[in-house]
């Protein structure tokens, strides 16, 4: 590269970093993870700044990228409130990335689902299957189960979440490794599935990949069964859910206070709207399942797959699953990729 390359570089560097920062502090508070497209983030943000006034601009890291990024600004936070999966949440904790905070109603969150001092709390939690685009499928089956994914005929049909980054990518992860005879002890059925699967060329993004599901582009998607949900009945997609016939897994997503967040007060307001009536309600109307159940109506309830076959549905050791993530994160990237 050129001295002047060099120099050019440098400069946009610091203009992308001036820009970041002006943006931070232009909001009244800042989420990390929160996307648009993911868990009907979008109408949650405009609920906030309806009823608490609070703007919040849009965030589409994963929870990888978002438990990086706290660590990183560690000594000088920029999130306020940072949202995950399950087991991204743990870890923050352990890398002293998150305050204590029960939020009203915290009382009401089952034991299993929230940080006994509340470094963490689940507010809504959904199930893992297949996300199918059956227009997109043409005359190719719907695909029923895991092994199903493996035949021919869905050869660069299937998509997944990257597991090394991705909390959705590790949540499927766990789900095939149990549904292959598995467990949080023994990832090898995990990697083998996925190394048999690399001979259909899936497509591993990164980030949420709800609009490429409804172009057509990801015509199978492992992801939850509320994207589905909306897809099909808010955005009248040819879309279907799949419960896979070997089982899959359920799985929270939890929120977190940051330590020395810049808005403190506002975050906590922040964080006692989500877990209130009004905020679990937002949830519940984007076909994910609140913490607080009560929220969910039962017309809403009528449009998910019958509760036989949730019974292949199972909670996991949330616990463990954080402990395991880091060794299964390296076996993917050393074995799988």
């Amino acid at each position: 590269m050129t001295h002047t390359r060099l120099i050019s570089a440098a400069i946009g560097t610091v203009l992308m970093m001036a820009a970041v920062g002006q943006n931070a502090q232009a909001a009244d508070a800042i989420c990390y993870n929160c996307p648009p497209e993911w868990a009907d983030w979008a109408s949650m943000l405009d609920k906030i700044e309806e009823d608490l006034g609070y703007e919040m601009p849009h965030d589409n890291k994963n929870s990888g990228q978002t438990l990086s990024q706290l660590i990183a600004e560690k000594d000088n936070p920029v999130a306020d409130v940072a949202y995950y999966g399950v087991s991204f949440g743990i870890q923050a904790k352990q890398k002293g990335v998150t305050a204590s905070y029960k939020p009203k109603h915290f009382d009401e969150i089952p034991d299993g689902l929230k940080d006994s001092e509340g470094h963490w709390f689940t507010i809504h939690s959904g199930t893992l299957g297949f996300f199918v685009n059956k227009a997109a499928l043409g005359d190719v089956p719907v695909p029923q189960s895991w092994s199903d994914l493996l035949k021919p005929r869905y050869e660069g049909m299937v998509g997944y979440l990257d597991p090394t980054s991705a909390f959705v990518g590790y949540a499927g992860a766990v789900a095939a490794n149990r549904a292959m005879g598995g467990s949080l002890d023994n990832f090898d059925p995990a990697i083998d599935y996925f190394q048999r699967l690399q001979d259909n060329n899936p497509i591993v993004p990164k980030q949420t990949s709800y609009a490429r599901v409804l172009s057509g582009e990801i015509p199978i998607l492992l992801d939850y069964d509320f994207n589905a949900y909306r897809a099909k009945y808010e955005d009248d997609a040819p879309v279907e859910f799949v419960i896979p016939q070997e089982g899959t897994v359920v799985v929270p997503y939890v929120m977190s206070l940051v330590k020395d967040a810049p808005h403190p007060e506002r975050a906590r307001e922040i964080l006692d709207f989500i877990m209130s009536d009004e905020g679990q309600k937002v949830w519940a109307n984007a076909y994910l399942r609140p913490v607080r159940s009560e929220a969910m109506s039962e017309e809403t309830a009528s449009k998910f797959l019958p509760p036989s076959e949730y019974d292949r549905a199972e909670p996991v050791d949330y616990g463990e699953m954080a402990e395991v993530q880091e060794a299964v994160r390296k076996r993917f990237l050393n074995e799988v990729r």
